[in-house]
């Protein structure tokens, strides 16, 4: 699916588990650069 992010920077927080991870991930895969956030550093 193209969602038009190509080159756009998102920042995902709770991107450590379940959906939050899930979003990072698909939107790495569409080209998006991606910030991820979480509260466990050992996670992220």
């Amino acid at each position: 699916m193209d969602l038009g992010l190509t080159g756009k920077i998102a920042l995902i927080t709770g991107s450590t588990k379940r959906i939050g991870k899930a979003i990072a991930i698909e939107m790495a895969k569409e080209g998006t650069n991606v910030i991820i956030n979480g509260r466990k550093k050992s996670r992220c």
